[in-house]
């Protein structure tokens, strides 16, 4: 809390927003923040989730009419308690924006006028709106005798409404000509329902309809033997699905994801709580930055696995920054340029180290 505090007098905090609103905070580092002369400190305090509720409700007084705008947009973005009196203050506040946002919070949805015409399954089928169509298409409670007639239909995703159907059988569904996209996320109900029971799991994850195999993929829990066939499906957004989404992807398929995939989301296939297992510490030495990367999130990797990696051109930052490396390495490389700024992230580095850094920038 003493580190925090000093941190909090220098006017030059580099990314200032980014580890203050990510930072976990207790109450009385919300204090610290909240009670900051600092405009910027306050404002970021309120973006932060962790920040606790009763300190951050002074800031609904706050002298500066950012802060209290932020603020009140917070509250409802992150659905915070709202302390007993907050709402009727900010409710009276002298920035209209303010009082808007908590107006619109309060205010019950509006009555509608005129229900719309209720339309019969067989206008439903027939409208000329393909969106209608496809909404016709999905919903079990149009017959199936009249859905089916949307197999045919001109639209693409109407087709693929029809075809993701309870009801249809394997035949039925593929012969049903459709494109399911690269993006594709429509989910039908029933699938999540089913993937409850481990035999209608099974069939779903055989079933030549790759859309089903996709939504199945999502489902936050599967039976083992359900999760190995699609971690070996052959439809890559089958596989990049239940790594994303299902809590029990399978630790290979996550690195396997993490070291291949070449779009933006590859990072997040190791924030999955499979990912850090015993024996990444294998892939120290290997030719790909990513995997040299994951060695360090091996739990049984010892200072030695750490210390090789902390020379490495690309992944020696993490390195640095990780509580294993010796002590004695750690301070050695707060001397070196190159990773000072690592070093000193470190949490392993001892608070009176901490304190002379801080001595030392104020003397600059």
């Amino acid at each position: 809390m003493e580190v925090l505090a000093r941190l909090l007098e220098f006017d030059e905090l580099p990314t200032s927003s980014l580890w203050l609103r990510s930072r976990t905070l207790d109450a009385a580092a919300t204090e610290l923040l909240v009670a900051s002369p600092e405009i910027q400190h306050r404002l970021d305090v309120t973006e932060n989730a962790t920040a606790d509720v009763e300190v951050l409700a002074r800031l609904a007084q706050d002298p500066e009419p950012r802060v209290r705008l932020v603020y009140a947009v917070m509250l409802f973005e992150y659905r915070r308690r709202i302390p007993a009196g907050v709402l009727e203050i900010l409710a009276e506040d002298p920035n209209p924006k303010i009082r808007r946002i908590v107006g619109e919070s309060e205010k019950p949805p509006a009555a509608v006028q005129e229900p719309p015409p209720v339309l019969t399954a067989e206008q439903r089928v027939t409208h000329p709106d393909p969106a209608a169509r496809t909404k016709a298409a999905a919903d079990p409670e149009v017959p199936t005798v009249l859905a089916q007639r949307l197999a045919e239909d001109p639209e693409s995703d109407v087709r693929l409404a029809v075809s993701m159907r309870e009801e249809l059988t394997e035949e039925q569904r593929t012969v049903i000509p459709c494109t399911v996209w690269q993006h594709f996320w429509s989910p039908p109900s029933w699938i999540a329902r089913q993937a409850t029971d481990p035999d209608a799991a099974r069939r779903i994850a055989r079933s030549a309809h790759v859309g089903l195999r996709r939504v199945l993929a999502a489902q936050p829990h599967l039976p083992p033997d359900v999760v190995a066939l699609l971690a070996a499906d052959e439809d890559e957004w089958v596989r990049r699905t239940l790594a994303e989404w299902c809590e029990d992807a399978p630790h290979e398929l996550l690195v396997e994801l993490y070291a291949t995939v070449q779009d933006r989301y590859w990072s997040g296939y190791r924030r999955h709580r499979n990912f850090a297992r015993p024996g990444l510490a294998r892939f120290a030495d290997d030719p790909n930055p990513r995997l040299r990367h994951a060695a360090l999130d091996d739990p049984e990797a010892g200072p030695e696995v750490v210390l090789r990696l902390a020379d490495d051109p690309e992944v020696g930052g993490w390195a640095v920054r990780d509580p294993r490396l010796p002590a004695g390495e750690l301070l050695r490389r707060l001397t070196l340029p190159a990773h000072a700024s690592a070093a000193a992230g470190n949490p392993a580095l001892p608070v009176a180290v901490m304190h002379l850094l801080l001595d030392l920038a104020r003397a600059r």
